[in-house]
Order: structure tokens, then C-alpha cells, then sequence
């Protein structure tokens, strides 16, 4: 079981295949089916640009993680139930992006930056919102940035 109350979910910069964020996603999912997800959100604007990249509806990507998938399972699941069926290439040029995403517009970066102050105010490093994550959950159990 996961408990997202005890750790935080798998970084978005680990991969399952060619996919960044999808780890994360199934911690989050498996929490949440626990209750265990503490402050974190199965289906989120971040889990969302995921679905909607392989166009694979969130629920019933719950409900098979609900059947006890293991994250090899649930790769295959995706990759056979995507609508959008993207190519490897397609998948990695994603993910590249992702990793480097930037909060683009003004509303995003307020709250980029209010997140940055309140979390690591002295780390010149955070650009990224997977560099803001990663961050984010060390310092939530207890880390020092």
C-alpha cells in the first residue's frame, strides 16, 4: 500500500518506460483508493497533462489500478488503451518536455514563486515545476532545502 501521509509519491523525473510522471501518478492513485494521500491529488493539472498526452480517461485508469496493477500492468494498460497512441519518439519528446516545463503564464508563476519562497527561498536552482516538486516533498517530510 502507499501512504502518502508517511512518504511523498515517486519524484515526476522517475520514468515507467518512456513516461516522466507516471510513477508519481500511480502513488497518488493507489493512496487515494487507500485514503492514504495525504495532502497530495490523484488527477491534478499535472496528472491531467499526462491523461490528456495519451488520452486515457482518469477514472477508468483508477478503476484498473483499483484491480491491484502493478506499475508494469498498468504501462501496458496505458500504452493499449491510449487514444491518442503516440509513438516512442513521441513519448520521449513529451517527457523531455515536461521534465523542463516552466510555469508559463502569470497566475502560474505567482504561485510558482509563492511556493518557491515559502519552500526554498534561498535555492537559486528551482526553475522547473519538477525541480519545485521534488523540493516541495523533500522538505514536507522533514528535509532541509
Amino acid at each position: 500500500m502507499t501512504d502518502l501521509t508517511q512518504r511523498p509519491p515517486r519524484s515526476p523525473r522517475v520514468r515507467l518506460g518512456p513516461f516522466v510522471l507516471l510513477p508519481r501518478i500511480l502513488d497518488k492513485c493507489r493512496a487515494t483508493i487507500a485514503g492514504k494521500n495525504g495532502e497530495y491529488n490523484f488527477n491534478c493539472p499535472l496528472d491531467q497533462r499526462f491523461f490528456g498526452f495519451v488520452q486515457v480517461d482518469a477514472q477508468a485508469f483508477k478503476n484498473e489500478v483499483q484491480q491491484g496493477r502493478g506499475d508494469g500492468e498498468m504501462l501496458n494498460w496505458v500504452l493499449q488503451n491510449s487514444k491518442s497512441k503516440p509513438s516512442l519518439s513521441e513519448i520521449i519528446v513529451w517527457s523531455k518536455s515536461e521534465a523542463r516545463r516552466v510555469p508559463a503564464d502569470l497566475e502560474n508563476r505567482e504561485f510558482f514563486q509563492s511556493l518557491h519562497k515559502k519552500t526554498a527561498p534561498h535555492r537559486e536552482d528551482i526553475a522547473t515545476w519538477f525541480d519545485m516538486l521534488d523540493v516541495d516533498d523533500f522538505v514536507s517530510f522533514g528535509g532541509k532545502a
